[in-house]
């Protein structure tokens, strides 16, 4: 038991995603008695089916990871469900833990909540101050209305400490490399992989690939999980995890080509959405708490691409 924060039981919602496969693989996982139940065990959608599960099972701490997530183009396609999902989950995870009095939760949102275009490192004081990135808008607003409920909760009764973290992009082991809904690392790395196969010579990127990103390999953010787990009383109510640097798109196609040693031409087609020309998290307040990442670019995305290829029984 972690006897400073009284800590024993954790419940994880979103086990069988890309952070929660990474947080049960940690080397620490064996301190804690862990819940992941997967949909056939709990439907997140259903608050009955929540509220049940966290009065039987009564968890120390709660870490709300579970989510509907996609690339660009998926939520392009689908904001009602982006929309819906995350705001219905939010709303039942959260709620059905205040009613069975669990004092202690750590939801985990996204950098897509901050307004686009500020041209700065995004502060965890910028949300709602500016108008959001309308590729991804219906996903931010149902992570905005969770964060927003996590401080409505704790406004009301300060014996509730619910708190946000907000990760910049992550990759890693368990992504998802589909090339209509994963996200651009997996994408690209599904992308370079198909053209080395197909001896293709040239690949597109979606605008002039300047646009600049941070990623952070998903092992590291589990790290976090468990520093903050550790440190749960002195955690921020909302607090960015990021790298404090970022790449271009172009950077990262350039990684992803030298690894799997493809020696291709990059075009670039500027009639596609590109989003947001940066999106950097400041990293202030998580220096403050004490916390830096490992896991340089070219480690990461080797290990990723070890996975896929592993996943996929494929050799190059």
């Amino acid at each position: 038991m972690n006897l400073q924060n009284n800590i024993s039981k954790i419940l994880i919602t979103g086990g069988s995603g890309m952070v929660g496969k990474n947080f049960l693989e940690h080397n620490d996982i064996k301190k804690y008695s862990i819940l992941a139940p997967n949909r056939s065990e709990v439907d997140l959608l259903n608050f009955k089916q929540v509220s049940n599960y966290i009065k039987k099972n009564k968890p120390d701490l709660i870490i709300h990871a579970a989510g509907k997530v996609g690339g660009i183009l998926a939520n392009i396609k689908s904001p009602v469900t982006f929309l819906n999902n995350n705001a219905d989950i939010g709303k039942n995870i959260l709620l059905a833990a205040r009613e069975h009095n669990i004092k202690k939760l750590i939801n985990l949102s996204s950098s897509c909540v901050y307004p686009k275009n500020l041209n700065r490192p995004l502060e965890e004081s910028d949300i709602l101050k500016g108008e959001l990135e309308p590729t991804n808008e219906a996903y931010a607003i149902g992570k905005i209305y969770t964060q927003k409920l996590c401080q409505y909760i704790n406004k009301e009764n300060n014996q509730f400490l619910y708190n946000t973290l907000i990760p910049c992009n992550l990759f890693g082991r368990y992504d998802n490399f589909d090339l209509e809904t994963g996200h651009l690392l997996p994408n690209i790395i599904n992308k370079i992989y198909i053209a080395k196969q197909k001896k293709q010579k040239d690949i597109f990127i979606w605008g002039d690939g300047s646009s600049r990103r941070e990623f952070m390999y998903t092992a590291d953010f589990t790290d976090f999980l468990f520093y903050a787990i550790k440190k749960f009383k002195n955690l921020p109510l909302a607090l960015n995890v990021g790298l404090g640097y970022d790449f271009s798109v172009l950077d990262y196609y350039k990684a992803v080509a030298e690894v799997f040693l493809w020696d291709g031409i990059f075009k670039f087609d500027l009639s596609k959405p590109v989003g947001q020309k940066q999106k950097l998290v400041s990293v202030k307040n998580l220096n403050e708490f004490g916390w830096k990442n490992k896991t340089n670019l070219k480690k990461g995305i080797k290990e990723t691409i070890k996975f896929f290829l592993e996943r996929n029984k494929n050799v190059i």
